[in-house]
């Protein structure tokens, strides 16, 4: 777990990012801007602590207004500035800023659990499964497990299993010998060999055929593996893991996969949601998205960030694409948007979003955009209490926002309710 510090102001003024941070499997301590620090600490400071800063920092100004972000330049520290409409995107900036190297984004709370799950998965050798829709992050949660892992000086080599071809699949994993078949006029240690010491990843393992079924599972069984062509087994020394966005148990009572190399593979399981599942984690992998996007442009203009209507919209879309489609609708809105901010015009999604409203009736008035914002946030700060069981401290940190913020709100609604 990776640490750093907060300071006393940043944990008054915006509580709710040690929770962003925590989910990020960053350990935050709390203490005084001015206070001694050991050399190549990150602190995250206000903007009136500036003084107490190195080029390091993270320094917040929390204030209203419109958003801004400084990369850190010039010596001079990173600099992030928003408000209460902006607060959730500007935490994932700033949990981005620090977030581990080979950690996924995410900003759920049922995420940062799987995070800590696959945490001490990977501490172990057993193989592991990954299942998730397409664009779920199988292959980032598999180099996640990599780079957890005992064998992280050594090599990762993540194969497709559906882009290889049927003719040579055999070949490619396990090698072949110099004349085993026409063309092989060298020999091939193949992958499996290639990511010896380190983690074979097997991606849409489901498009092996039954027959190197058999193969791949003598190989995880007795830890060798027999050559195109050879006639003796070499061993190897790898863990596998495997991933699928079909249901590989489906798939075994269809017999188009062996059981037996099922239960080898499903030692350790891990099922990735959709992320129309998993809402707050939008706004964590928007961020690593934006920050990403935003510095291969290598643009002198402002960092692009989206109005409060446009996440918003980013949340209620049902994502049927997960991540990669997520990443087309920022990258196309970044280019093409038409002012400073990415707005809601800036966003091509097509498909419906997963808010559900009462069809209204044919004579009623018309309904308005920011009584749809309204009620959306009405429901959202429901759900939020509902699941703390009343709770407002916990709601407000599960919402992204502080408990006077909530306590505002909740007035907002005894109001309306009185109306």
């Amino acid at each position: 777990m990776s640490m750093l510090d907060m300071s006393l102001g940043v944990c008054r003024l915006v509580p709710s990012l040690k929770l962003w941070l925590e989910n990020a499997l960053i350990e935050v301590g709390t203490v005084d801007a001015a206070s001694p620090r050991e050399k190549g600490d990150i602190r995250i400071l206000l903007m009136t602590e500036i003084a107490h800063a190195t080029h390091r920092d993270i320094l917040i100004d929390y204030r209203d207004g419109a958003p801004s972000f400084h990369a850190a330049a010039n010596g001079f520290p990173a600099r992030i500035a928003f408000g209460i409409d902006d607060a959730g995107l500007g935490m994932a900036l700033v949990t981005e800023l620090v977030r581990p190297a080979g950690m996924p984004a995410v900003g759920d709370e049922a995420s940062a659990k799987l995070m800590r799950l696959a945490t001490r998965i990977a501490k172990s050798d057993a193989t592991a499964l990954i299942q998730g829709d397409t664009g779920t992050g199988k292959e980032g949660m598999a180099r996640f497990l990599h780079a957890q892992s005992n064998r992280a000086e050594k090599d990762f080599i993540a194969v497709n299993c559906a882009a290889l071809p049927e003719t040579m699949m055999e070949a490619m994993l396990f090698g072949h010998r110099k004349g085993s078949f026409t063309g092989a006029a060298a020999a091939s240690d193949g992958l499996f060999l290639a990511a010896d010491g380190g983690t074979l990843f097997l991606d849409e393992i489901a498009e092996l055929p039954l027959a190197l079924q058999a193969k791949l599972l003598r190989a995880l069984q007795e830890g060798e593996i027999l050559p195109v062509g050879a006639t003796h087994p070499v061993p190897v020394n790898v863990r596998v893991i495997a991933a699928c966005n079909r249901d590989l148990a489906a798939e075994c009572e269809m017999g188009r996969f062996r059981s037996d190399l099922y239960w080898r593979l499903n030692v350790m399981p891990l099922e990735l949601r959709p992320l129309a599942e998993r809402r707050r984690d939008i706004a964590a992998i928007s961020a690593n998205l934006l920050l990403r996007h935003f510095a291969q442009m290598g643009t002198q203009d402002a960092f692009p960030w989206p109005t409060a209507e446009a996440m918003d919209r980013l949340t209620a879309h049902s994502w049927p694409g997960n991540a990669r489609e997520l990443g087309n609708v920022l990258q196309r809105a970044m280019v093409l948007r038409e002012g400073a901010r990415i707005d809601t015009g800036d966003l091509n999604i097509t498909g419906p979003v997963t808010t559900t409203m009462a069809p209204a009736s044919n004579d009623s008035a018309p309904v308005r955009l920011a009584d749809v914002a309204r009620m959306s946030k009405i429901d959202a700060i429901r759900h939020a209490l509902r699941e703390t069981d009343g709770h407002k401290a916990m709601a407000a940190r599960k919402l992204g926002i502080s408990e006077r913020t909530l306590r505002y709100r909740l007035a907002e609604m005894r109001e309306l309710a009185a109306a």
